[in-house]
């Protein structure tokens, strides 16, 4: 497990891919993070990211076809820090979005660890912990 300041961070995760979003959750679990939610759908989605309890969310732009646009718009209100994750860039985000983070797929571990790192760095000193 890692030393970073990931430990013990619930992270929901929203991928609509199973082997990816299984590859996520074993590097969040190395990261010492704690699943708080996994969405592969995007009502299913859109309702967990109104409900779940959670520090910081990775979002796949695009699930199952449909862009996650209107996810995001929903973390922005709620005021949670989150990732992109996709591998197709991210050129033609709204400019409330253009300072998310970006997880190009494929990715290593530590490329993850980085970008929520940089997603939940502006909300530290609200929890005193370091990332």
């Amino acid at each position: 497990m890692s030393n970073s300041g990931l430990a013990g961070r619930r992270v929901f995760l929203i991928e609509d891919e199973s082997l990816v979003a299984m590859l996520i959750e074993d590097a969040l679990t190395e990261l010492g993070c704690e699943i708080a939610g996994v969405a592969s759908r995007f009502g299913e989605a859109m309702e967990k990211t109104k409900s779940l309890s959670f520090d910081v969310a990775i979002l796949d732009l695009d699930l199952n076809g449909q862009r996650t646009l209107p996810i995001a718009e929903i973390l922005l209100d709620r005021e949670i820090p989150f990732v992109f994750a996709t591998g197709y860039g991210a050129t033609d985000l709204a400019a409330a979005l253009q300072g998310v983070p970006i997880l190009a797929k494929p990715f290593q571990q530590r490329d993850l660890e980085r970008a929520l790192c940089a997603a939940i760095a502006p909300h530290i000193s609200a929890d005193g912990r370091d990332c």
